[in-house]
């Protein structure tokens, strides 16, 4: 009887730390990215692009941003087969889409090279259809490839790390081409940022954001960037 409290209280906890189950704000418009850009974001200038998923899109967007070379983070949704999705819908698991952020980057402080290795250092690469507390086909870790070159880059970091035997599992990240982005609504973006108070961002995002920042000091902004 104990044991089953114990496990019915951890599954209800579970429930409320998911990144769905905190945010319940209605949906906005959003726009379609289908190039290097997207629609409605400041233009940086020559900067490249990369597009990245690893469960709530919170997170992610926030480990981006500290890193120098990395100009914005815009969490939206890719991967799916419905046009313009809503968050809920995402949520819902029927639309393909999982979770992503669009990474804005200037290649002559930060290489892509990098961005694959803090993608990976900064998320459970072997969990499947999720990240932490969060499940489904939303959450699923994905790698969207835009050029050749970032497709071989991703499967050497992704067969080194399978190799190195640093993982029990089998390292799970999909690596699959960009098709779409689709911007999620306003309320998403710098979510971490505007929301400190909020049960999932102090319980998961920041966490795993700080050990990020340990695990890559060198890499961080600072006061001057």
């Amino acid at each position: 009887m104990i044991k089953q409290l114990i496990l019915s209280n951890f599954i209800a906890a579970s429930v409320l730390l998911s990144c769905n189950a905190l945010s319940s704000k209605p949906a906005e418009n959003k726009t379609a990215d289908s190039g290097n850009e997207t629609t409605e974001m400041i233009q940086y200038g020559p900067l490249d692009t990369a597009t990245f998923a690893a469960g709530c899109f919170w997170c992610e967007e926030a480990i981006f941003e500290s890193l120098k070379g990395v100009k914005e983070a815009v969490s939206g949704y890719a991967g799916g087969h419905t046009e313009n999705p809503t968050y809920e819908e995402v949520c819902s698991h029927t639309t393909g889409h999982t979770e992503t952020v669009q990474v804005f980057y200037d290649p002559k402080i930060i290489s892509y090279q990098t961005l694959l290795e803090v993608y990976f250092g900064s998320c459970d690469p072997t969990q499947v259809n999720g990240q932490g507390p969060d499940h489904g086909d939303s959450y699923r870790s994905v790698i969207f490839y835009r050029t050749e070159e970032e497709r071989n880059l991703a499967e050497a970091q992704k067969k080194q790390l399978d190799e190195s035997g640093i993982y029990r599992k089998p390292i799970a990240v999909i690596i699959q081409p960009f098709t779409v982005f689709y911007m999620a609504e306003d309320y998403h973006q710098n979510y971490e940022r505007n929301h400190p108070e909020n049960t999932y961002v102090q319980h998961v995002s920041i966490p795993r954001i700080n050990r990020m920042k340990a695990k890559f000091p060198q890499l961080l902004k600072t006061a001057e960037h």
